[in-house]
C-alpha cells in the first residue's frame, strides 16, 4: 500500500494509512501501480525493453538527464544499458489503475460525505476537505463529480461550525471547487450561501478574511453572481472599506479591489458603490454608458449626498458633460443634469470648477427664457438654487459673460431680470433669487453694480416688503440681502422702514422671538444696526416700538449666560449693542431718549460692555456710545444754586467770601451721577477706556480715545479733566497713540488731546524733553489736514518749538 486517502503518498507511515484504508474499505494499492521513480500511482504507465514500467513523464525526464550529462541511457532500476529508449504504453495497466482509482475515489467520496456531517470530529472533517481539494486539483473533471455528489452544500455547512480551522479550510476548499467552474458557482449562489461568505469579511481572524475575499473574488468573475453579491446588505460597503484599508495586507486589499471591479458589471452595484464613497464607476458610466445608462446615473447622482472632496472630483470628471446635457438634452435629461449640478455646486471649490466649465450662461438662460422649451417652474427653482450656490463662492462675476451681449451677472439688465422674477414668481424661487443677490452684494467688487441696478429699478420697497413674508426662508434671505445693502442704501431703507407698512415692527418682532438665537434674528438685528444712526425719525419710531428696551433685556440676558450655545450669539450681541447705541446719537433732541437712558442705566451697561474681551465691535460701539453720553453730561449736570448776597455784601463786595459747596463733579462743576448725567467719572469708566488705548484694533482705540477726550472738551474744566487722566495713568497711553500714527483719524484725535494736555505747564515741561513727541507733532504740523495742522501748531507752541509771535495760522480754539 503506497497512498493515503487524500492522495498523498507517505511510505513512512504504513500503520496510519492502513488505519484509514481499513476504516474506508478502500482497495489496497498494488506495487505495480506505483512508479519506481515518483513513488506515486501512475497515470500514464509505459514499459521499457527490459520490461520495467514507469510513469511516462518521469522516465522521459530520466532519459533527458542521461543525454544532458553525456551518459548512455540506462534503466533507472537495474542501471543496465538500454539499446532503445522506446516507450511502450501499458494500456492494460493504465485501465486497471483508472478502474482502481474510480472505485477508490468513489469510496473516498462516500467517506467524505459521511465525514462532512455536523456530528463528525474535526480531524475527519479536515481530512475530507483536503481530499476534496486534492480531487479537484487532480482533474478539472472531478469538480463535476463533486457537484453531482452534492458535496458543495455540505462544505458550505462547514462554515457554520465552531472550529476556526474547519471554517478556514472550508473556505479554501470552496475556492478550489468553484475556480473556473461556472456550474459550481451557480450552486454557490443558491440560498444564503453568498451572505454567509460575506459575513467572513468582517471576521476578526485575518486568515478567514483572506480566504473569504479570495472566494468572493472568484465568485464575482461570474456576471450572474455580481448582482447576488451586491444584494447582500453591507457587502459593497465592507468591500469598499477593505479596498481602501491601510491595515489589511496588500493581497487582501488587491482582492477586494478586483472584486469591486468585477461587481461594476451590474449597474445597481455601481449605484451602491457611489452611495458608499466609491464614485468613479458611476462617473465612468455617466461619461461612457448608453443614453439610458447616462440618464440613470445622472438621476442617481442628483439624489446622492456627497462630501466636499467628492463634489470636487465629480465637478472635474463630469461637470462639463452635465452642463452639456443641461444645454442640449431633452427635458428628462436636463432635469437629471440640473439636480446633479445642484448637488456639486454647493461646495465652493467645485462651484468654481463649474464656473470655469461654462455653467453660468446656460443657467441664466434657463432662468430667464420663456417659450416652448422653457423649464417648468420647479426646475427653474433648481437653476436658481445652483446659481445661489455659485455666487456665494466669492468669484469675480463682473468678469464672466453670461449673455449674448457680454452682460455679466451684475449688469443692470440682468439684475433687473432677477428683480422682475423675484416679484413675479413663487416663494421658493424668490427665496433662491434673493440669495443670489445676497451673494452678489457680499463681494466689494460687485455690490455697487447691484445697488445701482436696484436704485434704477426702484425695487427697494419691493425688497423690504419680504420682511413680512410668512415663509421663514424667504424672510431670512430678504433680511440678509437688505443688511448687505444697508451700508450703501441706508437712507432709502430707513425711509421705507419708517413707513406705516409695519416692516420695522416685523423686524423687531423677529429679534424678540424667544426661541434661541437664529440666523434670522442675527440678520434682523444686524440690519437695524447698520442703518444710519443719526436718522432721528427712525430712532424715534424704534423708541415707540420698544426696540431699545428689547435690546437692553437681550444684552443683559446674554451677559448673564441665560442665552448660549448658538453660533449666532456673537453677531446677535454685536448687533444689539449697535442698535442700543443709536439712542445716544439723539440725546440732544429727544427727551424721551434721555429718560430711557436714565431709567435703564444705559451708561452703566455700556461701561460693562467695554470689558467684553474678544468682541472688538462691542468694545468699539460701547466706547462710541459712552462718548455721546459723556458729551451730554455737561448739559445734564445740575449746577449748584448760590445763596443771594446779604445787604452789606452788596454794598461792600470786599467783605464777601465764595460759598464752599461740596460733592460737586470736578470736571462738570455740578452734581453728577452715572445714571442721571452719564458722568464717566462717577461711573469709574476712565481707567477702563484708558486700558483700551493699547488695543490692537485701531477702531477700538479711536472710539476709546474719543470718549476719553470728552473730559478735555470745551464746556468742562479741562484742568480737572487732565488731573483725572493723570490719576487713571492715561497721559502716557495718549502720547503713545500719537507716536504710533496708525491711522489718520487716530493722529488727528491724538494731536487734539495732546494739545489739551500741554496746556498744563507740568505736562508741557515733561513732554518738551521727549524728542519723540515733538517729532510726532512736527510731522502732524507738516503733513496733517488743515485742522490738524492748526492744532499741532498750538501744541508746538506749548513746548516752545514754535514761538508765539510766529503764528502761521490764525489762533482758533
Amino acid at each position: 500500500m503506497a497512498e493515503s486517502w487524500d492522495g498523498n503518498h507517505d511510505p513512512g507511515s504504513p500503520s496510519e494509512e492502513s488505519y484509514h484504508l481499513e476504516r474506508m474499505h478502500i482497495e489496497p494499492i498494488y506495487d505495480a501501480f506505483i512508479c519506481p521513480l515518483t513513488k506515486q500511482v501512475m497515470q500514464d504507465p509505459v514499459t521499457l525493453e527490459n520490461g520495467m514500467t514507469f510513469e511516462r513523464e518521469a522516465i522521459e525526464k530520466w532519459f533527458k538527464e542521461c543525454r544532458d550529462s553525456g551518459r548512455k541511457p540506462v534503466c533507472p532500476l537495474t542501471h543496465r544499458d538500454l539499446k532503445s529508449t522506446e516507450l511502450n504504453p501499458s494500456i492494460a495497466l493504465r485501465n486497471t489503475i483508472e478502474e482502481w482509482n474510480a472505485r477508490n475515489e468513489a469510496a473516498q467520496i462516500d467517506m467524505a460525505r459521511r465525514s462532512l456531517s455536523m456530528g463528525s470530529g474535526e480531524g475527519d472533517i479536515m481530512q475530507a476537505l483536503k481530499f476534496v481539494q486534492h480531487l479537484c486539483q487532480k482533474s478539472r473533471a472531478n469538480k463535476h463529480v463533486i457537484r453531482n455528489a452534492e458535496l458543495i452544500p455540505m462544505i458550505v455547512d462547514m462554515l457554520k461550525t465552531s472550529s476556526r480551522r474547519v471554517r478556514c479550510k472550508a473556505l479554501e476548499t470552496l475556492l478550489v471547487v468553484v475556480e473556473d467552474d461556472d456550474d459550481n458557482k451557480e450552486i454557490m449562489a443558491e440560498g444564503d450561501n453568498v451572505r454567509t461568505i460575506v459575513k467572513f469579511l468582517s471576521n476578526e481572524q485575518s486568515k478567514e478574511r483572506e480566504a473569504a475575499i479570495s472566494l468572493l473574488y472568484e465568485l464575482s468573475k461570474s456576471e450572474n453572481l455580481c448582482g447576488k453579491i451586491g444584494s447582500v446588505n453591507g457587502a459593497i460597503l465592507i468591500l469598499v472599506g477593505m479596498a481602501s484599508s491601510k491595515s489589511e495586507n496588500l493581497v487582501t486589499v488587491e482582492k477586494a479591489e478586483n472584486t469591486l471591479e468585477n461587481l461594476e458589471k451590474c449597474e445597481i452595484n455601481v449605484k451602491q458603490m457611489a452611495e458608499n464613497g466609491r464614485l468613479q464607476p458611476l462617473l465612468t458610466l455617466l461619461l461612457e454608458g448608453s443614453s439610458e445608462t447616462k440618464l440613470s446615473m445622472a438621476v442617481f447622482l442628483g439624489e446622492l449626498v456627497l462630501n466636499n472632496d467628492v463634489k470636487v472630483l465629480v465637478a472635474r470628471t463630469v461637470g462639463s458633460s452635465l452642463i452639456s446635457i443641461m444645454k442640449h438634452g431633452n427635458m428628462s435629461s436636463r432635469e437629471a443634469a440640473l439636480k446633479s449640478l445642484n448637488q456639486i455646486s454647493s461646495d465652493e471649490s467645485s462651484a468654481k470648477i463649474l464656473i470655469e466649465a461654462g455653467i453660468l450662461p446656460p443657467l441664466v438662460k434657463d432662468l430667464f427664457f420663456v417659450g416652448a422649451n422653457q423649464l417648468p417652474m420647479k426646475l427653474k427653482e433648481v437653476s436658481a438654487t445652483i446659481l445661489a450656490n455659485i455666487v456665494n463662492t466669492g468669484y469675480d462675476f463682473d468678469s464672466v459673460p453670461v449673455g449674448s451681449e457680454h452682460q455679466t451677472l451684475v449688469s443692470e439688465d440682468i439684475v433687473h431680470n432677477f428683480l422682475h422674477l423675484i416679484s413675479n414668481t413663487g416663494p421658493a424661487i424668490e427665496c433662491k433669487l434673493l440669495q443670489v443677490l445676497f451673494g452678489l452684494t457680499s463681494s466689494p467688487t460687485t455690490v455697487f453694480n447691484v445697488v445701482s441696478a436696484i436704485k434704477s429699478s426702484a425695487a427697494t420697497i419691493s425688497l423690504v416688503q419680504f420682511i413680512e413674508a410668512p415663509q421663514k426662508d424667504l424672510r431670512v434671505a430678504s433680511i440678509k440681502l437688505l443688511r448687505n445693502l444697508s451700508p450703501h442704501m441706508g437712507q432709502e431703507l430707513a425711509r421705507c422702514l419708517r413707513g406705516t407698512s409695519g416692516q420695522l415692527g416685523s423686524l423687531i418682532k423677529v429679534i424678540s422671538e424667544n426661541i434661541g438665537i437664529t440666523e434670522e434674528q442675527a440678520a434682523a438685528v444686524g440690519l437695524l444696526a447698520d442703518l444710519p444712526e443719526r436718522d432721528r425719525g427712525l430712532t424715534r419710531q424704534m423708541l415707540d416700538e420698544g426696540a431699545f428696551q428689547l435690546a437692553i433685556s437681550r444684552i443683559v440676558s446674554i451677559r448673564q449666560g441665560e442665552t448660549r450655545g448658538s453660533r449666532f450669539v456673537m453677531p446677535y450681541l454685536e448687533g444689539l449693542v449697535k442698535v442700543l447705541s443709536r439712542i445716544t446719537f439723539v440725546l440732544n433732541d429727544e427727551p424721551d431718549a434721555v429718560a430711557l437712558c436714565r431709567e435703564q442705566n444705559v451708561a452703566a451697561l455700556f461701561i460693562e460692555l467695554l470689558q467684553t474681551n474678544g468682541l472688538d465691535n462691542v468694545q468699539m460701539v460701547s466706547a462710541m456710545a459712552l462718548e455721546n453720553l459723556s458729551q451730554e453730561s455737561k448739559n445734564l449736570t445740575k449746577l449748584p444754586e448760590l445763596p443771594k448776597p446779604g445787604f452789606c455784601v452788596s454794598i461792600f463786595p470786599c467783605l464777601s467770601k465764595p460759598p464752599v459747596i461740596t460733592g460737586l463733579c470736578k470736571v462738570h462743576r455740578g452734581t453728577c451721577s452715572l445714571r442721571d448725567t452719564f458722568c464717566l467719572l462717577e461711573g469709574q469708566a476712565v481707567d477702563k477706556l484708558v486700558a483700551l488705548l493699547d488695543h490692537t484694533n485701531e477702531k477700538v482705540v479711536e472710539a476709546s480715545l474719543a470718549a476719553v477726550c470728552t473730559l478735555l472738551d470745551d464746556g468742562v474744566d479741562i484742568e480737572q479733566g487732565i488731573h483725572e487722566l493723570c490719576e487713571a495713568e492715561g497721559i502716557k497711553p495718549i502720547l503713545l497713540v500719537l507716536l504710533e500714527k496708525r491711522t489718520e483719524t487716530l493722529r488727528r484725535r491724538a494731536v487734539w488731546a495732546v494739545e489739551r494736555l500741554l496746556r498744563t505747564e507740568d505736562i508741557a515741561y515733561e513732554v518738551s524733553g521727549d524728542p519723540n513727541v515733538s517729532t510726532a507733532l512736527v510731522d502732524a504740523f507738516q503733513h496733517g489736514d488743515y485742522r490738524t495742522r492748526q492744532i499741532a501748531e498750538r501744541a508746538l507752541k506749548h513746548v516752545d518749538r514754535i514761538p508765539n509771535f510766529s503764528g502761521v495760522f490764525p489762533n482758533t480754539s
